[in-house]
């Protein structure tokens, strides 16, 4: 497996950077900075890891402003709670991508696997789009940082408890 991050130091585990191509192909490695180009066999589901701690996938659109706002939030919320999530940048190329990944707009913070966002459960409006998060701050372009340190919290004690999240 390719672990390759731009940010390393202590207590920062390597991210995982994957661009979904399309259904019969397999996840690639983006271009992005923190990435180099190549295969990558890497899933949710598949039990591979590149941190301890529970799995954040951290879903976005090239040319998204707030993706990188949102990788540093994960990151610092992590270190603030003492947690080595497992972060995949997940890049949706096309509106088929977007709907076959329940896509919201970008960036999409999942952790365990469930959208930080407590308001998501019904909507279906997945697209190829930026994405706004109504807070108590108002309509801003990043999820309310006390939803993401929630899910965070929520997996590692799931984890800790012996479930996998």
């Amino acid at each position: 497996m390719n672990l390759l991050s731009s940010r390393s130091g202590p207590g920062t585990a390597p991210i995982v950077c994957a661009h979904v191509r399309s259904l019969t192909e397999k996840l690639f490695l983006t271009d992005h900075e923190c990435c180099a180009p190549g295969p990558v066999t890497l899933g949710a589901d598949s039990g591979e890891s590149n941190g301890e701690g529970p799995s954040v996938e951290i879903l976005y659109f090239d040319g998204c402003p707030n993706h990188e706002p949102a990788l540093s939030l994960v990151e610092r919320l992590g270190r603030e709670l003492g947690i080595e999530p497992r972060i995949q940048l997940v890049n949706v190329p096309d509106q088929e991508a977007a709907r076959r990944l329940r896509f919201l707009g970008s960036p999409t913070i999942r952790v365990a696997g469930v959208d930080v966002d407590p308001e998501t459960e019904e909507r279906g409006d997945y697209a190829l789009s930026c994405r706004v998060f109504r807070t108590e701050a108002g309509i801003v372009g990043q999820p309310d940082e006390r939803w993401v340190r929630a899910a965070l919290i929520r997996a590692r004690d799931t984890t800790s408890n012996g479930r996998k999240p």
